[in-house]
């Protein structure tokens, strides 16, 4: 599909500067995990933007940082480098399209690599880091640094970005965070500190962790005050449970 003839999904940006490029791509999703960790990075490393995706299908939000308007879904680049960023979560409807979209994009600039960052949420909590990928080849440049997800499945747009990554055959890591579903920078750190390490990037991760223990300080201070709230409230007697 030639983007002349798409509407549902529109890709407005010039070709990379650099070819060989890798591109990381962050979308929301459990705990925030991609956005936050892809936000980071781009903060740190000073991406330029270069471009912007939207479609008829994406929710009617508008993005600003200091009175400025941004598109929801961006595109950056720096040295070596291709960033894809939204701050909104892509409807399950379009996953396919806004997927094939990119890859239509990023294609004919031979990218050396896809990596997508995300958050997984598992019956543990333990923090841990997991991978998957399009090749045995990729999954051995990541070496120890994350675990390899050994069954299961991802969905989203997450899953639609790989698919479409070995349907193409480029190749592809899926990095993922374990999380719970409220947003998480102590697991979006942790991935950040992966993708510090397999491109040597010298980023301070820091005050990540510093963020993730103001949220968590905060949500147990509103957990212990609603379990405060429960105990000097009786309950009710049309709240209680009815049996028969």
């Amino acid at each position: 599909m030639t983007q002349e003839n798409r509407t549902d999904v529109i890709v407005n940006a010039p070709p990379p500067k650099q070819k060989d490029s890798h591109v990381i791509i962050g979308f929301p999703g459990s705990g925030l995990v991609g956005s936050i960790a892809l936000t980071y990075l781009i903060e740190q490393l000073e991406f330029a933007e270069i471009g912007w995706i939207t479609s008829r299908f994406f929710p009617p939000m508008a993005m600003m940082g200091n009175g400025i308007i941004n598109v929801p879904v961006r595109i950056y680049e720096r040295e070596g480098l291709i960033a894809i960023l939204a701050d909104i979560p892509i409807p399950p409807a379009i996953c396919y399209e806004v997927a094939d979209a990119i890859m239509d994009w990023i294609e004919p600039h031979e990218v050396q690599a896809v990596i997508n960052l995300a958050g997984i949420i598992t019956n543990e909590n333990e923090k841990r880091q997991f991978c998957v990928a399009t090749s045995t080849e990729m999954l051995e440049k990541i070496g120890d640094k994350a675990l390899v997800l050994p069954i299961g499945s991802i969905s989203g747009i997450a899953a639609s970005i790989l698919i479409e990554c070995k349907t193409r055959g480029i190749p592809a890591l899926g990095l993922m965070g374990e999380t719970i579903n409220a947003p998480d920078p102590r697991a979006a750190a942790a991935i950040v500190d992966i993708v510090n390490k397999l491109f040597s990037l010298g980023i301070n991760i820091e005050p990540l962790y510093e963020q993730a223990e103001e949220i968590e300080a905060s949500m147990h201070q509103l957990a212990a005050e609603v379990q405060t709230a429960d105990e000097e409230q009786p309950m009710k007697r049309e709240n209680l449970p009815m049996y028969g």
